[in-house]
């Protein structure tokens, strides 16, 4: 039986494609791939028929993917994968147990490889909170600067401000110049990344809209903002020996 398959495609690099998701990309003849990734995978695109999904209305979308299922199955390279901020979920609920899910490399994960960095650091940053300023702060929801608060690594995607408004609102949740880094297109052409603190961060980028803010395209750009304090600390033994000590050491049965 023919399945719509979403493949996690990450940030967007063919090589941080999973095994799984390579291997059912071969047998698909029909391949939705939203921009860049049309031309990012097409190694693995070759002598398929490849689509890009957001040029459709969702009723045409399902009518061609019924039509299409008839003949092979179908595969969706979605940016990231569905944990985050997606738009197929709706196709998922749609097809129901026709869809198949593959898990990918997220757009975090591929960050926090690319800065060398944990996003929870114990005395430094005790949780981390993933939040985009285009769902916050209507009808009285949380903003930013309530989220940014000292211990919280912050994690913005599809941010809509202004990079000084955004600074602006963390200092006022942090409280203080905590590093940041601005990761743009991560893993795909034209990338970019910015590394600095609250204080710097403006100057940094200069004129640069990572954000598409000023331009004719006002699709959300495909920049991730990371905040805290755990960007820049610096880390000894010490809580590895008490995990050793505590946490992982062997315990037999005489409680030693």
């Amino acid at each position: 039986m023919s399945k719509v398959y979403f493949l996690g495609a990450g940030p967007g690099a063919p090589d941080l494609l999973t095994l799984r998701a390579v291997r059912i990309l071969e047998s698909c003849k029909l391949v939705y791939a939203p921009q860049p990734f049309e031309v990012t995978f097409s190694a693995h695109l070759q002598g398929k028929s490849v689509r890009i999904p957001f040029d459709f209305y969702f009723a045409d979308l399902i009518s061609q993917i019924e039509l299409q299922l008839k003949v092979s199955s179908v595969a969706f390279l979605v940016p990231g994968d569905l944990t985050f901020y997606s738009p197929f979920q709706a196709l998922v609920d749609a097809l129901g147990d026709r869809a198949v899910v593959v898990p990918g490399v997220g757009t975090a994960n591929a960050a926090a490889a690319f800065l060398k960095r944990t996003f929870d650091l114990p005395d430094v940053c005790n949780r981390a909170i993933i939040a985009s300023p285009r769902t916050l702060g209507a009808d009285g929801a949380l903003s930013l600067r309530h989220l940014a608060a000292p211990g919280v690594t912050l994690l913005i995607y599809m941010n809509n401000l202004p990079l000084p408004e955004l600074v602006d609102q963390l200092r006022a949740g942090y409280g203080e110049c905590v590093p940041i880094a601005l990761l743009h297109r991560l893993g795909l052409p034209g990338e970019e990344v910015v590394i600095g603190s609250l204080d710097t961060i403006v100057g940094q980028v200069g004129d640069r809209d990572f954000f598409n803010l000023t331009t004719a395209d006002r699709r959300p750009a495909l920049t991730l903002v990371v905040a805290g304090k755990t960007l820049a600390a610096t880390v000894d033994g010490t809580w590895w020996d008490y995990r050793r000590d505590h946490i992982w050491r062997f315990r037999s049965g005489d409680g030693e």
